[in-house]
């Protein structure tokens, strides 16, 4: 696929898709947290649930931008799909809205970093590291990460990359390789 400069309908027909999809997804998700968290809490480990699942979080605002490769798809994504999860009642409520616009532009910051011109491995893995760190300052200041022993900030920041890059990379190219086969996609060629 090539980046275009201009949005098409059909562009915005896959962004509300990607942000329907995905936020019904969400809502799913939230139960699958819950369970995760109450099964980590005897150990200490509660927030490591929110580590695990964050790359899933995030992969509206990573595929969105990796498919449609206009500035300000991956935070347009991320939005969307943060909106449709806080209409369907999630158990966050408009402050999932907040989260998107993070989670969203971590994300673009990742293609913003290699210029919207990488929609290979290296933007992944930038959207991947830039979505890793935007998202883990916003809890060190929001959820109050700063006051975690090292040894387990170390290990939520390598858990969320490897979310990260679980669902953002490695989903998000196995989605894009699929969708491109079947000719759904734009022509790369």
């Amino acid at each position: 696929m090539k980046w275009v400069k201009s949005w098409y309908l059909n562009d915005i027909i896959l962004l509300a898709l990607i942000g329907i999809f995905f936020g019904a997804i969400f809502m799913g998700t939230n139960f699958v947290y819950n369970i995760l968290s109450a099964a980590l809490t005897p150990f200490g480990l509660s927030g490591l649930a929110n580590e695990l699942l964050l790359g899933l979080w995030c992969m509206p605002g990573m595929l969105a931008g990796y498919l449609i490769r206009l500035k300000s798809s991956a935070t347009l994504g991320e939005l969307l799909a943060a909106t449709v999860e806080m209409f369907f009642g999630g158990q966050w409520g408009i402050t999932t809205l907040i989260s998107g616009v993070v989670q969203g532009f971590g994300a673009e910051l990742g293609y913003i970093v290699t210029g919207y011109k990488h929609y290979d491995w290296l933007g992944l893995t930038a959207a991947a590291a830039t979505t890793t760190v935007v998202t883990f300052g916003w809890d060190l200041a929001r959820n109050g990460y700063y006051k975690l022993q090292l040894w387990l900030l170390i290990l939520y920041v390598v858990v969320r990359f490897i979310s990260m890059f679980v669902f953002g990379g490695l989903l998000t190219k196995t989605i894009t390789d699929l969708l491109d086969r079947s000719h759904v996609l734009k022509s790369t060629h």
